[in-house]
């Protein structure tokens, strides 16, 4: 059994929890192979939109988180396999320093997953997962949550073409966290045919799919990321499924299981 997006205590919005921890859990559990996939420093020149700025790790922790995943690799080896990864955020406009970042860091990594949080808006950026409040000003920003949806998708849609060198990731990331809050923003948005484009794109690159089930414990998602719909659509396009907790606890670990446990036959 694999997980393929777990966070660590690197992560500045997360939980403080040992790295030791989250490995003996999910050996219990009766996991095989985890990825941990701390949110990866954002691209330079990028300023964090967020109140608090604390998405992803600093640049400076990069060689500690690298270099501490080696040592619990080897220590664990007999026990499970663990891949030293990277959630890394795709936001548009900054593709050529991601691709750099890509470049150098690439090498000491084993498994990562391209993602979007950060939407273009206005003379900035907001952050689509931040709050439901947040979520509230992209909707008036953009006009309509429609708006907003066109524009995650967009955004996923540019990330899965997006050149970025011969370490782009290859799994993306809960392609429908624009969900998130959507019994808050209920719309009639028909995200058929962009996620159609989006998976056949993906199969033609051989990319994977984060089937991530920290939607479906988020109180006004309570669905995975993607939702089943889309699933049967990945499977019947044969783009590979990852199961990811998305987990920035021990506890998170398992999240939304049982929610998919039918489509990984």
């Amino acid at each position: 059994m694999r997980d393929g997006h777990i966070h660590t205590p690197f992560c500045p919005h997360g939980s403080k929890d040992a790295l030791h921890e989250y490995i003996e859990k999910a050996i219990s559990l009766g996991y095989t192979d985890i990825s941990f996939t701390e949110h990866a420093p954002l691209p330079t020149g990028f300023i964090d939109p967020t109140p608090y700025q604390d998405s992803a790790m600093k640049k400076e922790q990069l060689a500690s988180y690298v270099s501490i995943l080696q040592s619990l690799k080897k220590q664990y080896e007999r026990h499970i396999r663990i891949r030293i990864g990277l959630e890394v955020d795709f936001i548009v406009g900054y593709e050529r320093e991601t691709t750099a970042f890509l470049n150098e860091v690439g090498p000491q990594l084993d498994d990562s997953i391209l993602s979007v949080h950060f939407l273009a808006v206005g003379n900035g950026y907001m952050c689509v997962d931040y709050n439901e409040e947040m979520f509230g000003e992209i909707v008036a920003s953009l006009g309509s949550v429609e708006q907003v949806y066109d524009a995650y998708y967009n955004a996923v849609l540019a990330s899965v073409v997006a050149e970025l060198g011969p370490y782009k990731p290859k799994r993306i990331g809960h392609i429908t966290l624009v969900r998130k809050f959507h019994r808050a923003y209920p719309c009639e948005y028909d995200a058929s045919n962009i996620i159609a484009r989006i998976l056949k794109e993906m199969k033609f690159r051989q990319l994977e799919l984060d089937y991530n089930g920290a939607g479906a414990v988020k109180p006004l998602c309570l669905e995975p990321y993607p939702p089943h719909w889309v699933v049967k659509k990945a499977l019947e396009l044969g783009v590979p499924l990852v199961y990811g907790s998305d987990a920035h606890s021990v506890a998170g670990l398992h999240q939304g299981i049982e929610h998919m446990l039918m489509y990984k036959e």
